[in-house]
């Protein structure tokens, strides 16, 4: 008799604390997970010349360009939804978002597409993650293919609090500001360093190997869309590693154009000229510094 009261009690026990834990399982399965894909082109495998492949509509590889990405996009999107993403928003991101169609795009996500776009790219609380998908090296990078910093033709450098940083590096900046951590990113083996030396906690997909700036070896795209569809659902499997990257203030993100550049800023107001082609910008935060330089259109 005592014995079965015992097993009462003890079953008493363990329904309760199912009963208290049931309510907070239950958020966390239900809570979303918002994604924002940056998307470029440079990072895709079998992309190595811009002449020839990235200029929209003109390239006379254009079309299988427009493919390659497409396949690695839809991959992406594919792989976090797999992982446990609820929402994922693409931004057309290479070229003045001229490279994606909804005609294509994978349907469970939604196309960012058009201009302009805040520099923010829309970016808010509301996200869990970024990733970033055919993402290139920063301007300069030994063997990294078709490496450039947001314009090759206008941008010689970028510095942020005296360390040099592409399109990556300032990305991760903006979206640490913001709380949104980076969860993966797929581009070349250069890309991929950029990676591991800011955020090494996220994936990263490497799809292709440089041994020039236009040169090197790829992956063949079903391999390529494979290794960036595994990775993808592991970093939203991983998601509660990743930590927003943040750097602590104040921050000078200094940029150097090229001779073709131009600048057009007012001083003052944490703005100044260092030489002819050099610009400083000084803020409480990145966000603040980087809002100079791209101000909100």
């Amino acid at each position: 008799m005592i014995m079965v009261k015992s097993k009462w009690i003890l079953a008493s026990l363990m329904l309760c604390m199912i009963s208290a834990l049931a309510p907070a399982a239950i958020g966390q399965a239900s809570k979303p997970i918002k994604v924002f894909m940056v998307t470029d082109m440079e990072g895709v495998s079998g992309i190595f010349d811009s002449d020839l492949q990235c200029l929209p509509f003109q390239s006379k590889r254009w079309e299988e360009s427009h493919k390659l990405e497409t396949g690695e996009v839809n991959a992406a999107v594919d792989g976090l939804f797999a992982g446990g993403a609820t929402e994922v928003i693409v931004w057309d991101g290479h070229d003045s978002s001229q490279t994606l169609s909804v005609l294509d795009i994978n349907p469970k996500c939604r196309l960012l597409q058009g201009r302009p776009v805040p520099p923010t790219m829309g970016l808010d609380s509301s996200y869990s993650a970024i990733v970033l998908i055919g993402q290139h090296s920063m301007a300069g990078t030994a063997k990294g293919f078709l490496s450039h910093s947001y314009s090759s033709l206008g941008i010689q450098n970028i510095w942020v609090n005296g360390k040099p940083q592409g399109e990556f590096g300032t990305i991760a900046m903006l979206a640490g500001d913001l709380g949104i951590p980076v969860a993966m990113l797929s581009g070349d083996t250069a890309a991929c360093q950029e990676v591991r030396d800011l955020t090494p906690q996220a994936e990263c997909a490497e799809v292709k190997q440089g041994i020039s700036r236009t040169s090197g070896y790829m992956l063949p795209h079903p391999t390529a869309c494979a290794l960036i569809r595994t990775k993808a659902q592991r970093a939203m499997e991983r998601l509660g590693e990743m930590k927003p990257y943040k750097l602590s203030g104040p921050v000078e993100v200094k940029v150097e154009v090229t001779t073709r550049g131009t600048g057009h800023w007012v001083l003052g107001n944490g703005i100044e000229q260092v030489d002819g082609r050099t610009w400083a910008f000084h803020g409480k935060t990145f966000l603040d510094a980087w809002l100079k330089y791209r101000p909100m259109e």
